[in-house]
C-alpha cells in the first residue's frame, strides 16, 4: 500500500502509467478489420492524459480539452467504419483499471470518493462528446448518401423518360392505325371471331405505353376530362377481368353506394382499377384458400368518394410496403415495378389519394377522389 505522505495521487498514477496502460492494452477489444488497430496505444495515452487533467485542472478548462480529443477519436471511429460499442467498452475498461489503482493509495473513503467522482465525470463527458460527434458524423454521411441516391434516382427517371418518350410517340402512330382498322373490321364483319380479343390486347398495349409516358411527365395530347359513373366503371372492369376471376376461382363481394359521378380521364381511372384488381387476382392465385376480393365504395362528408379494394391474399412484406408505390419496386419476378407507381401518378393527377394497408389476413388499396360537383354535372349534361 502506498501512503499519501510519500506521493500524491497524480505522481502515483504517473509512476504506474506503464503498467496501467499495459493492463488496459491486454484487455481491450480490437477488431482485426479495424484500420486503426495499431493506434490503440495512442488512445490509451489519451484516456490517461484526460484522467490526469481531471485531477489537476478546473472543470471549465477540462471541458475544452475533452471536446478536442473527443472530436479526434470520433473522427477516427467514423473513418474506421467500426461499431462505436467497442470504443465505449474500452473507455469503461480504463475507468475500472484506474479505480483499481487508486485503491492502492492509502486514502480515506471520502478522498477516494472525491477522486473517483472527478474521474467518472471526466470519462462520462469524454464518452458523451465522442458518441455525439460520432453520431452526428454518421448521420451526415447517411444524409449525403441518401441525397446522392435520390439524385441518381431522379437522373435515372429523367434519362428513361427522354429515351422512351421519343420512341413511344413513334410507336403510338402505327398502333393507332391498327386500332382504327380493327374497328373498321368489326363494323364490316360483326361476326368475325377474335376481333374483341385483339382490340382488348391493343388497349392494354396502349396503356403500357402511357405508363412510360407518365414517367417522363408527358401529357397525352388531345385528351379531355369527362363526367363518368364510378359504379358503371367498376362493373365494366369486373366484366373485362371476368376470365381471370373465373380462372382464379375468386369470389367478388361488392358494396357500392348509390350513383357516384367523377370528373376526369375515364380511361386512366379504368386502368388504375384494372391494375389493382388484376394484381389482387394474381396474388390470390398463390395458393390462397377461398380467395376473396371485396370492393366497397362510399361518399365522404368532404365531397370525396372512397373506394376500397381488399383481398385476402398474402401480406405485403414490411420492407416493401413503404416503397410499393415507388418506380421499379415489385414483388413479382417478371414485374416492371411501374404499375402501382403509375396508378398513384394518375390518382394524384386527379387530385386524389392512393394508399395501401396490409395485414396477415387482408390487404386494402384505398382510392379517394373528388366527386364531380353539380355544376360540372350540369355542364356535362348540356354538352351531351
Amino acid at each position: 500500500m502506498v501512503t499519501r505522505k510519500n506521493v500524491t495521487i497524480v505522481e502515483f498514477l504517473q509512476g504506474e502509467k506503464k503498467q496501467l496502460l499495459k493492463e488496459w492494452e491486454e484487455n481491450i477489444l480490437i477488431s482485426p478489420e479495424d484500420p486503426f488497430k495499431d493506434r490503440m496505444k495512442e488512445n490509451g495515452e489519451v484516456i490517461f492524459y484526460l484522467v490526469i487533467q481531471s485531477l489537476t485542472n478546473t472543470e471549465e478548462r477540462l471541458d475544452g480539452v475533452i471536446r478536442k480529443f473527443s472530436i479526434s477519436i470520433a473522427d477516427q471511429r467514423v473513418k474506421a467504419g467500426m461499431n462505436i460499442g467497442e470504443f465505449v467498452y474500452n473507455v469503461n475498461l480504463g475507468r475500472s483499471i484506474f479505480q483499481k489503482y487508486i485503491k492502492k493509495i492509502n486514502l480515506d473513503w471520502q478522498e477516494i470518493q472525491t477522486v473517483s467522482e472527478r474521474i467518472h465525470h471526466c470519462l462520462d463527458q469524454f464518452l458523451y462528446y465522442s458518441v455525439t460527434y460520432y453520431s452526428d458524423a454518421k448521420n451526415q454521411i447517411i444524409e449525403e448518401k441518401t441525397k446522392f441516391i435520390d439524385t441518381s434516382h431522379k437522373d435515372r427517371l429523367t434519362l428513361l423518360g427522354q429515351m422512351t418518350s421519343s420512341f413511344i410517340h413513334e410507336f403510338r402512330n402505327p398502333l393507332t392505325s391498327v386500332q382504327g382498322f380493327i374497328q373498321l373490321l368489326k363494323s364490316e364483319n360483326p361476326n368475325m371471331k377474335y376481333l374483341d380479343i385483339i382490340s382488348i390486347e391493343l388497349e392494354q398495349l396502349n396503356f403500357r405505353i402511357s405508363q412510360f409516358l407518365l414517367l417522363s411527365k408527358k401529357e397525352l395530347i388531345g385528351k379531355e376530362k369527362i363526367i363518368f359513373s364510378l359504379n358503371e366503371m367498376i362493373e365494366e372492369v369486373l366484366i373485362f377481368l371476368y376470365p381471370s376471376i373465373l380462372d382464379g376461382k375468386v369470389r367478388i363481394i361488392k358494396n357500392l353506394e348509390e350513383e357516384v359521378k367523377l370528373l376526369g380521364y375515364a380511361d386512366e381511372i379504368r386502368q388504375v382499377l384494372i391494375n389493382i384488381i388484376f394484381n389482387a387476382i394474381d396474388e390470390l392465385n398463390t395458393n390462397t384458400i377461398e380467395p376473396l376480393i371485396e370492393i366497397k365504395c362510399y361518399s365522404q362528408a368532404n365531397g370525396h368518394v372512397k373506394l376500397e379494394i381488399a383481398n385476402n391474399g398474402p401480406m405485403i412484406p414490411e420492407h416493401l410496403i413503404q416503397s410499393i408505390f415507388e418506380p421499379f419496386v415489385t414483388t413479382k419476378k417478371l414485374g416492371t415495378g411501374l404499375g402501382l407507381f403509375v396508378c398513384r401518378e394518375i390518382i394524384e393527377k386527379h387530385k386524389g389519394i392512393l394508399d395501401c394497408e396490409t395485414q396477415s389476413d387482408l390487404t386494402v388499396f384505398s382510392i379517394t377522389l373528388p366527386i364531380a360537383s353539380q355544376k360540372e354535372n350540369k355542364a356535362d349534361s348540356l354538352l351531351h
